[in-house]
């Protein structure tokens, strides 16, 4: 690990330090790696989950509206198809769903191409709180970006997809 001088030091340099002490024959750069992306992961869930918050929605609720929402016009998905995209039991989807209707951001149908189906369709309502809760998730997200330029963010993204590539083979 070497540090450049404008680098500050983090709590996994310090959890890399003490292995160092204790195990210098560990080649530590994937605990420094995925350490720090479980960090990120867990700040940004959690800034997330506010920012949906104040739309009276969770984060796994916002995810089934995105969900509608970025499958465009009429916005609509059975029951299945979201389960299989948002990688949800049958029985969590439920849950959901419920919820989402009760509040009036969704609604249930019978499928008109099948008799034992449901269709899953944004309401009005719910495509006006999932556009304005995406903006303030999205706002989230860039002041946690803030300190890197753009060249630098889209250096990231480009590795982190690579690294996506390569741990879900």
């Amino acid at each position: 690990m070497s540090e450049r001088p404008e680098q500050r030091k983090d709590p996994v340099d310090a959890i890399i330090e003490q292995w160092a002490r204790v195990r210098p024959d560990l080649d530590t750069t994937a605990m420094e790696v995925f350490g720090r992306v479980n960090r990120i992961s867990h700040a940004m869930a959690e800034r997330v989950t506010k920012a949906y918050a104040t739309f009276g929605i969770s984060r796994g609720e916002f995810d089934v509206l995105a969900t509608l929402r970025r499958s465009g016009e009429p916005y609509t998905l059975s029951p299945r198809q979201l389960s299989a995209t948002l990688m949800l039991t049958t029985g969590g989807m439920t849950g959901r769903l419920d919820k989402l209707e009760r509040a009036g951001l969704l609604r249930r149908s019978p499928d008109p191409h099948d008799r034992r189906g449901l269709q899953v369709t944004l309401t009005d309502k719910g495509l006006d709180l999932v556009d304005e809760a995406v903006g303030a998730g999205l706002t989230a997200q860039t002041e946690a970006l803030s300190g890197l330029d753009a060249e630098q963010a889209g250096h990231l993204a480009g590795l982190l997809r690579e690294l996506l590539r390569s741990t879900e083979r």
